[in-house]
């Protein structure tokens, strides 16, 4: 039995298939701990992005 590698993501957990695109769940954002600026759709941070 093969065992979850920390770094592999988990489909429904940590990503989704949306027309074709991956997109990232709160709780992966959660799990990596930062915002990287990208306007992501889950990001909990949104909103505290730096304004350019």
């Amino acid at each position: 039995m093969k065992e979850k590698d920390e770094g592999e993501l988990k489909e429904g957990e940590d990503f989704y298939w949306e027309n074709g695109w991956l997109v990232f769940t709160e709780d992966y954002h959660r799990k990596r701990g930062y915002c990287c600026g990208s306007g992501c759709r889950h990001c909990p941070w949104r909103g505290e992005e730096k304004e350019g």
